[in-house]
């Protein structure tokens, strides 16, 4: 079956009626902005400004009704923009109400913000009608009722992330520490984040400490926190290359409070880490089809729960080309007369799905058969780019993992080839 996007253009636009009433809401941290037009983008009432609150909501509400009773509407539908995380309170609310309420991608208001004035002019009460003509017009996707399983696998990816980005910037600090005040660790060991080079950067933090040492005393701090330490050769080698460090010597005791605190938060970002990992396996067993999933060589539990958690169940997805939409990584043309221009991805979704895919389709690239074999094919027989195929190859991901999760089967490395390839 092909996916055909303009049909499902068509029937946005015809689910707009003449007995509709179409709200374009603009989202702020505290007020919000509401214009209403009818089907034919004809402007109803005055614009209304309201709270970010339960009063606010139902102002809202009363003048939704009074618009409708005025003008004899028995259907509403509300667009906003899904603007940072100010449009989730008002969004429930409304849909807790039975209204029906659509999103419109912001690059896309920006783009319409000259149709009515053809002026660049911007202001609350204009993008709240831009947003109204193009939820009439059928510029709006539907606003996604999220099962509580992949909201929580978003959260925590979120909060991964956040905490991957602190471990990264804990580690940088720590390197540029040891290079400031003791250069001559890298020469002992290799890494300086393994657990014998933390060990004594906790221990003896500076090169004047560690000099007055002798070798015997280094192994007796190493054995109080390792199992097994670096042994007597590391350790005569630090009290030497201590003795004639090239380090700072000036403000020991800011340095050894600033590689104290670095080191804690080091420590807890690990520790969370551990932590946010663990829930996310939690997690993805309870989703049915997670399991079959995971048992394709190749997908880590990282990637598949940061797909999962920025898609939602995939099972709603009618083919895996919608959830390429949606990622934007579906392709770009753009043609002129005799010109044709280079084929590019969109990019007008959610960057993050398209990241969890990318690296879900480089790990299968590395390890999965099946997907070596495509990409091998695509370069080789078919001349293509490697970064070419790996975009193709993120599209056979896609409608794979969307057919597992509407049919409930498991993998099938044999249905995964071509034709060409499997023969």
């Amino acid at each position: 079956m092909k996916f055909k996007s303009q049909a499902r253009q068509n029937q946005l636009i015809e689910k707009i009626t003449s007995s509709h009433l179409v709200v374009g809401i603009d989202i702020a941290q505290q007020t919000h902005v509401a214009r209403a037009v009818n089907f034919r983008g004809i402007i109803i009432g005055e614009a209304l400004s309201f709270t970010n609150d339960e009063d606010g909501f139902n102002s809202l509400l009363q003048w939704i009704q009074k618009l409708q009773t005025a003008h004899q509407l028995s259907a509403t539908v509300v667009g906003m923009e899904p603007t940072g995380h100010y449009w989730l309170n008002v969004s429930r609310w409304l849909a807790a109400r039975q209204f029906e309420v659509v999103l419109v991608n912001p690059h896309l208001v920006k783009k319409n913000k000259e149709n009515r004035d053809n002026t660049p002019s911007k202001s609350d009460k204009k993008d709240a009608l831009v947003i109204a003509d193009m939820v009439k017009n059928g510029y709006y996707s539907f606003r996604r009722n999220t099962p509580e399983a992949f909201e929580e696998l978003r959260v925590l990816l979120s909060n991964r992330d956040s905490v991957v980005k602190r471990l990264v910037s804990a580690k940088n600090q720590i390197h540029r520490w040891v290079d400031i005040v003791f250069p001559e660790l890298r020469q002992v060991f290799k890494h300086i984040t393994c657990i014998g080079a933390l060990v004594t950067l906790r221990l003896f933090p500076t090169p004047a400490e560690l000099s007055q040492l002798q070798p015997q005393d280094v192994i007796k701090g190493w054995k109080s926190i390792m199992k097994r330490h670096s042994g007597s050769r590391k350790a005569q080698e630090l009290v030497t290359l201590a003795s004639r460090s090239v380090g700072s010597r000036q403000a020991t005791h800011a340095y050894q409070l600033h590689l104290k605190q670095l080191l804690a938060e080091y420590d807890l970002a690990c520790e969370q880490l551990q932590v946010v990992e663990q829930e996310i396996v939690a997690v993805l067993e309870r989703i049915p089809f997670a399991k079959s999933m995971l048992a394709i060589k190749g997908i880590s539990v990282i990637s598949l729960a940061g797909i999962l958690g920025e898609a939602g169940d995939l099972s709603g997805f009618v083919h895996g080309n919608a959830l390429l939409r949606h990622a934007g990584l579906n392709l770009a043309e753009s043609s002129s007369g005799k010109w044709t221009g280079q084929m590019v991805i969109s990019k007008r979704g959610r960057s993050r799905l398209r990241r969890f895919l990318y690296i879900a389709t480089m790990c299968l690239v590395m390890n999965n058969p099946e997907f070596q074999a495509m990409h091998k094919y695509n370069v080789n027989v078919k001349k293509m780019k490697k970064m070419k195929s790996i975009m193709k190859l993120c599209g056979k991901l896609a409608r794979i993992l969307v057919g597992m999760a509407r049919s409930g089967q498991a993998y099938t490395p044999l249905k995964t080839l071509p034709l060409e390839q499997a023969a």
